[in-house]
């Protein structure tokens, strides 16, 4: 079982501006191995589609990659000496970065979706460095060490659960401050739940008038932390509009803009996290759509698609389910609200009806209603098939 734990640091004045010469140096040899890979791939690929029977074809040069860009690290540090404070995981982290990066933006993720063409991180972007390994006596009670940094003292609200490794530990600067997050692992809990109930199931349909409408008939009101902030986010904005580029205050005031989109970023990953504890309190499997977030957020709805934050809340809840030994299963979205639940007569709807009326049953209930009881009845066949093919 892998978690991830967060908690906030507070370094001194020494330690602060270690981490942001270390954050600015990495983003300075980023910048750099990523410019190598584009040169290579500029000087090495064909301009045209076709080409004359006899050509002249230019001398390739031997492509970047994760090891040869690794191993010129250490030349690095004899070139520029400043880059031997830097602990040498952390270095190693930069080429594994623009590795990834690259890769998809050429070939794609492992469901072979492609990213945008990577951009150079201007001053501020590079935000994270991890080291790679790391030992549990480095984290004591309320100080860890940081190599190359120094002894810092740790805000730990939750402790460690007993028997959990700590893997990696990742150092991010933010609006209010710098941050370690811990990723734990313990092989010994086991990946289902002793008692699993497999038909201890719900299905929910999840919306903008409300966040979700469970198939219990439950529901939960859409927060809109945005739409509630945006008084405030709009002062903010103001105030860096009016100051002059460069200046001390336009600093501040980004930094109170920071804050202001962090406090939001914050108030509703928090209530995503009560959500789902909630639901896997009740439930053993819990039957969600798996929504097309990409291409919602391209109409006019984008903005409160963005604000109730689906595609977080259903990560959050898979990983919370698997960590406790629970099933979230994703269900084809495809029909669920024009279905009928009681007899399957599909009933065509306009998004503005909310009520859903089925002339061959005699059905009435909520819209929202009928479509978290057909995500339900998908969820419990799809759990059964994979029960089967066990």
């Amino acid at each position: 079982m892998k978690i991830s734990y967060q908690y906030k640091i507070e370094p001194n004045k020494e330690q602060s501006e270690k981490i942001d010469k270390t954050l600015e140096m990495l983003r300075y040899q980023y910048n750099y191995l990523l410019a190598q890979r584009f040169d290579w791939y500029e000087m090495n690929r064909c301009p045209i589609d076709r080409c004359p029977l006899i050509c002249h074809l230019p001398e390739l040069k031997e492509q970047p990659n994760y090891y040869n860009q690794k191993a010129s690290l250490v030349q690095l540090k004899i070139d520029r000496p400043w880059y031997k404070d830097i602990h040498s995981q952390v270095l190693q982290e930069v080429p594994k970065k623009v590795e990834i990066t690259f890769d998809r933006w050429l070939k794609g993720d492992v469901n072979g979706k492609k990213s945008g063409r990577p951009r150079f991180k201007s001053k501020g972007q590079y935000k994270t460095f991890t080291y790679s390994q790391f030992k549990r006596h480095h984290f004591v009670n309320n100080r860890i060490t940081l190599s190359k940094i120094g002894d810092v003292k740790v805000i730990v609200h939750r402790p460690i659960p007993d028997g959990f490794d700590i893997k990696t530990v990742s150092v991010t600067k933010k609006a209010d401050g710098y941050y370690v997050t811990l990723s734990l692992d313990d092989k010994t809990v086991p990946t289902i739940k002793p008692d699993f109930n497999p038909d201890n199931i719900v299905g929910i349909d999840v919306g903008l008038i409300d966040f979700y409408v469970a198939s219990d008939n439950t529901r939960i009101t859409a927060p809109k932390h945005l739409r509630r902030a945006e008084r405030k986010l709009k002062s903010a904005q103001r105030k860096v509009s009016r100051r002059k580029k460069g200046s001390n205050r336009r600093k501040k005031a980004i930094q109170i803009l920071g804050k202001q989109h962090k406090k939001v970023a914050d108030t509703r990953k928090d209530f995503h996290f009560k959500t789902a504890n909630n639901l896997l309190k009740k439930y053993d499997v819990v039957a969600a759509e798996k929504l097309n977030i990409k291409g919602l957020v391209k109409t006019r709805l984008a903005k409160s698609v963005n604000d109730a934050g689906w595609g977080q809340f259903i990560s959050i809840l898979s990983n919370k389910a698997e960590n406790a030994g629970l099933k979230v299963i994703a269900i084809n979205p495809n029909g669920t609200s024009q279905e009928c639940s009681s007899c399957g007569h599909k009933v065509k709807k306009l998004l503005s009806q909310r009520m859903h009326n089925c002339p061959n049953c005699k059905v009435t209930l909520c819209r929202d209603l009928n479509a978290s009881l057909n995500i339900k009845a998908r969820g419990t066949h799809a759990l059964k098939a994979q029960l089967m093919s066990l």
